[in-house]
């Protein structure tokens, strides 16, 4: 049996400015990734919501499995969650870490300090980024664009759910990070 591949979807969380447009949309992400077959994955975030958990929802309706990634110790810390890996770790690059290299391909929506931190984490692993443009933050300072001199991985811009989607599934397909996929 071939493995599912799994996308992650980060974003900024409930202490950044963000509005309804941008939980919308990070919705329709895990949606359409849900629609896909492949397995979303996120931050799982104990004390606020953010557009990562907002693509959760988004996979839930549309039946998908949902697995996030928390900091500490609690299993209970997100009730749309199909499974709960919990770190261990506090906010500061530990939860980031696991978070960003159990995807196949990652899709930024907006995004502030740890956003940018599962985004490096992912770029040094060559795994494949998409930023979806118009969002703010690090997903659009980055779209385009390496992160240094080696160009591991450009950060491929996509102006909707459905580009930003179809992108992450095609380049996860390709990536060499994991050798069989659905």
């Amino acid at each position: 049996m071939k493995k599912r591949l799994q996308i992650g979807v980060m974003g900024s969380a409930a202490d950044l400015e963000k509005n309804q447009d941008l939980f919308s949309l990070a919705e329709k992400v895990g949606q359409l990734i849900a629609k896909q077959n492949a397995i979303l994955v996120f931050g799982a975030e104990k004390d606020y919501d953010s557009l990562s958990t907002a693509a959760c929802r988004g996979a839930k309706k549309a039946n998908g499995l949902t697995v996030g990634v928390t900091y500490g110790k609690d299993l209970a810390t997100y009730e749309d969650a199909d499974v709960i890996i919990a770190t261990g770790l506090e906010r500061g690059g530990g939860r980031e870490f696991s978070l960003a290299l159990s995807c196949d391909a990652i899709i930024a929506i907006s995004g502030g300090s740890g956003t940018l931190n599962e985004m490096v984490v992912a770029y040094q692993a060559n795994i494949p980024l998409i930023a979806l443009t118009g969002t703010g933050g690090w997903a659009d300072k980055m779209a385009g664009q390496y992160f240094d001199g080696r160009k591991h991985v450009k950060i491929e811009a996509a102006k909707n759910p459905e580009e930003a989607v179809n992108l992450a599934i095609s380049l996860a397909t390709k990536s060499s990070n994991r050798t069989e996929h659905e």
